[in-house]
This record gives structure tokens, sequence and C-alpha cells, in this order.
């Protein structure tokens, strides 16, 4: 098994690949950690669990995060002399990530991408604000959320806020996370919307408001 969390360090790593390279491995069950430029001559099937797991929480980048994993694993098989097959396990074989993945088309995938994106005027398009809301008590949480949504600014032109819900992760270390996300469009000064906004609302100590403009993680 080759995951970063069971091996003891990069010498580790090293000679599990050497074990593969020279076939005193035949099977490998590995995680991430086998999918980027690693080169196994020997390696000819390739097969994928869960192909489309990571397509889920509401993460922007989702499908293109998907795209380049599972296309840098496929690529690990047939490398050498001998042709490679790879199989994907996936819950939506229609969707559109996983067929252009099937067909290995790259720039299709990205066409599709970037209309979709331009249509709900995701970026690059708009932008986006990630509010998380964290604290000890789930209910209070997830009440102040509600509260920052109620009193989000109305009268601009596409600027409008997606949520309360629990965050991909919604407890981390005790603390409960609910989050919100805030669209809007490129030529406003977004900072200047947030600030009165999120200064008039009354936070308890104990519960943290965290603002990530342009966010990339959106865990």
């Amino acid at each position: 098994m080759l995951a970063s969390d069971t091996l003891g360090g990069p010498a580790a790593l090293e000679a599990a690949f050497e074990a593969i390279a020279t076939r005193e491995v035949d099977v490998v069950i590995g995680t991430q950690v086998v999918a980027k430029g690693h080169h196994f001559p020997h390696l000819t099937l390739v097969g994928v669990v869960d192909a489309d797991l990571g397509l889920d929480g509401g993460d922007l980048r989702a499908a293109e995060r998907t795209f380049q994993l599972v296309t840098q694993v496929v690529g690990r098989a047939g490398r050498a002399e001998r042709p490679g097959h790879a199989l994907l396990q996936t819950y939506d074989p229609g969707a559109d990530v996983i067929r252009a993945i099937a067909r290995g088309d790259r720039d299709g995938f990205l066409g599709v991408e970037q209309a979709a994106r331009q249509r709900h005027a995701m970026p690059p398009y708009g932008r986006l604000v990630a509010l998380i809301v964290s604290g000890p008590d789930q209910g209070e949480v997830m009440t102040i959320g509600r509260a920052l949504a109620r009193t989000a600014p109305r009268d601009l032109d596409g600027f409008d806020v997606l949520g309360p819900a629990p965050a991909p992760l919604s407890l981390l270390r005790g603390r409960y996370r609910v989050r919100l996300l805030v669209r809007a469009p490129r030529r406003l000064n977004v900072q200047a919307v947030l600030r009165p906004w999120l200064d008039a609302q009354a936070i308890p100590g104990r519960v943290r408001l965290q603002v990530d403009v342009d966010p990339y993680n959106f865990l």
C-alpha cells in the first residue's frame, strides 16, 4: 500500500518504487502519491476506484482537479513497449469530466468547463468570497450563518450569497464550520462591500468568521 501516511519518508518511497520497477511487486494499491511523474515500465492496467468522488462538496475546481489527477494516474499504464488500459469506477459515467477522461479529450473538457463558468458567472468571469463561520456550538454557528445571509446587501446587481451550509470539513479541531459563498461581478470592489456588511454583525468572541477573497481552497 503506497500512501503518504504509510511510508516512512523519501527513502522508503524510493525503495518501494524500485521494487515495482524490478517486478518484486506486481500489484500496487495506492493513493495520489503514485499518480504523478513516476515511470513503471511493466504497469499495463490501472483501476481508479470512485473516480468521481472528488466532484462532491461544492468545490469550484473539483472537475479540473479530477481531470488532472485521474488523467495522471491513468497515464502510468502503458508507458513502455506494452499497451496500457484503464478502468474507471464512477457513479455518473455521463458526467462531462468522466467522458472527457475516457476520450482523452483535454481541450473538450476545458471548453465545457469554461462555458459552464461563464454561464454561472463563476471565476474567471466573476468573483467569489468564502465566508467560514466556526465555533464550538453547531446551532449557534448555523444561526450566525443565516443572519449573515439575511443581512447581505440586496441592491447590487450580480451580488448574491449562497448558503449557509455545512462546510465540507464540517467539524475541525472541535469547532463546527458552516460556509457561505459570495458571488459578485468582476467590476465590483468586493472588499468595499464586505467591510460594512460584516462589521455590522454581532459575532460572539467564541465564534470565528474567516473571509477568503478569491478562494483557492473550498474545504
